[in-house]
């Protein structure tokens, strides 16, 4: 009986580590980093990139995949370096490969820290797009920094969305074992006998 107490706690142990913010956590130390929603404009230098289909998807942060084409999309950039906020900056979006120009926004100061680009339609069709941001330092030199996003994907379905299913369903059948006698000794007697083989 104490062995099945134990494999009890130790599932709720786990699954209170598997749902810990502190797991979940975004960033971290140097070098453990896995944001994939940003641009290096130079060594070590970063601007951060979300986009929103805000009419579709209220809420929703997309990175590298947009579930829908031809709905209004809003594509934010945050400059993560306070030395970019009085630089002039040119923005580009094309359809790829053929390098059709979806959007363009020609080079001005962005000095609050964020852009926000408003494509009212979105992109127009399915498939791969590229954004090009342009940086114009005083000095005449430019910085080119690119990333790619598909659209048209379809509705996403987060891994922390799956996870909260798994967890209301395992929930479910915790609470079912405890109210019905007959479950929980069909799952006792599982575990005594997954216990007693090793």
């Amino acid at each position: 009986m104490k062995k099945i107490q134990y494999i009890r706690k130790g599932l709720l142990g786990l699954l209170g580590l598997l749902f810990s913010s502190i797991l979940w956590a975004h960033g971290g130390a140097a070098g453990t980093d896995t944001d994939q929603c940003k641009f290096e404009l130079e060594k070590d230098h970063w601007l951060h990139y979300t986009a929103y289909q805000p009419n579709s998807y209220p809420g929703d942060e997309f990175c590298g995949s947009l579930p829908d084409s031809g709905v209004k999309t809003l594509l934010v950039f945050d400059y993560q370096d306070v030395r970019y906020r009085n630089m002039a900056v040119e923005f580009e979006v094309t359809k790829e490969p053929e390098g059709t120009r979806v959007f363009f926004q020609k080079a001005k100061k962005q000095r609050s820290g964020t852009v926000v680009l408003s494509l009212n339609n979105g992109v127009p069709e399915p498939g791969k797009y590229l954004i090009h941001i342009t940086l114009l330092k005083d000095d005449g030199k430019r910085l080119d920094a690119h990333m790619s996003f598909k659209a048209g994907t379809g509705a996403p379905a987060t891994t922390g969305s799956l996870l909260i299913y798994l967890l209301v369903i395992f929930a479910g059948l915790y609470v079912f074992y405890l109210s019905n006698e007959n479950f929980k000794k069909k799952v006792d007697s599982y575990f005594k006998d997954a216990t007693s083989l090793k």
